[in-house]
Formats: C-alpha cells, structure tokens, sequence
C-alpha cells in the first residue's frame, strides 16, 4: 500500500534524528535539543520533523527512550549472557565502565549528565530520566543480591552498600573522565571495583 512506504520513511527519519538527538543532550542536556536545530543539522524538512515529534517535551521524551534502548544494548543485554553470579556482576561493572569510555555517545554516560541536568525538576522528562537511572542501579543491586543468593558473596557482605559503591564508582570514572580528559579514572575504577569484589567474595 502506498501508505506503507510513507510510514517507513517517517520510522527512518525518525531513527536518524533520534540518533542525533541522543548525541547532543549527551553533550548539551535535554534542554540543547530544538527540533528546528535538528532539522537544519540533518537537513531535513522542519515540517516532517514536527510532524514526526509535535513538541520539545516529546522529543526529550523519545530523546531518553532511544538512549535507554542503546544503554541496554551496550551494557545490559551483553551482561545477561554470562552465567549469573560474582561472574555477572563483575561483567556488569566491565561493560558500563567499557560503555562510558567508548564514548558510545559523545558526553559520556547519557544518565549521568541528563541526569545532573533534571534532578531537581519535577515533570514527565524528570521522571523518564529517573525512571532510567533508577533501573541501572536496581539492575546492580539484583546483580549483586543474585550473587548473594549463589553463596558467591561473604555472609558478612552488606548487598545495598557494595551496589552502591559499584555504581558510585562508575560514575566518579565517568566524571572525572569527561571533566578532565584521559583514561586513568577508567584504570582506577576497575582496580577498585577488582579489589572490593576480591574482598566480598572472602569476607
């Protein structure tokens, strides 16, 4: 049906500025995106991209859906392919810390700096925001509760701190790195995150 091919075209463009869109407010925020600006950047037509999103809030709004969907592509799916336990946990670790120096978007970790941006507003692009970084932590904190329930974790582990040093770690290399340039708050994190995993697996 002729229709079809037109849904089709709307779905890519959509893809493509979405995809740009991803990489600024890594950069700028949420607030950095116009769908003007975009439309000039991708050259295409301002009007088929208003079209396609209606407003900045649901361009922000599609904006997170489209980072949550690569964040898990990069981070999350590979981490469920090792075998569950202290193994899953540190390949969680390796692969946000791998994620974020890739630089698989520009600005670093998307949540992070968004992140930063909206924790203290209230509205519905606060609370995607939220809703994605809440999920991330409660996946290290499952991780880590699994690795507990194998008997893979000392008895004297607390589970809640040791995922929230894991997560604090990953984003203090995050920062560090995108603030000041270089690799060494990657190094330093994975040393950490070894050496406190070391010690729960004989605590």
């Amino acid at each position: 049906m002729p229709g079809d091919g037109r849904v089709a075209r709307g779905d890519a463009t959509r893809r493509i500025v979405l995809r740009r869109a991803v990489d600024i407010a890594s950069v700028e925020g949420l607030d950095g995106l116009s769908l003007g600006r975009l439309a000039t950047e991708l050259e295409l037509s301002k009007s088929g991209v208003f079209a396609l999103f209606g407003s900045k809030e649901e361009l922000q709004l599609a904006t997170v859906e489209t980072a949550s969907a690569i964040f898990a592509e990069n981070v999350v799916e590979p981490t469920l392919t090792v075998e569950p336990g202290i193994a899953r946990l540190r390949a969680l670790c390796a692969n946000w810390l791998d994620y974020s120096e890739r630089r698989v978007f520009p600005g670093g970790c998307f949540f992070f700096n968004v992140g930063a941006e909206f924790d203290a507003r209230t509205g519905r692009v606060h609370d995607a925001v939220a809703k994605g970084s809440r999920a991330f932590a409660q996946f290290i904190r499952s991780t880590a509760v699994e690795a507990r329930q194998l008997g893979q974790l000392g008895a004297s582990v607390d589970v809640e701190r040791l995922a929230f040093e894991l997560h604090a770690l990953g984003r203090a290399a995050n920062a560090d790195s995108v603030m000041f340039g270089g690799t060494e708050p990657y190094a330093l994190a994975r040393a950490a995150i070894t050496e406190r995993l070391d010690y729960s697996q004989t605590t």
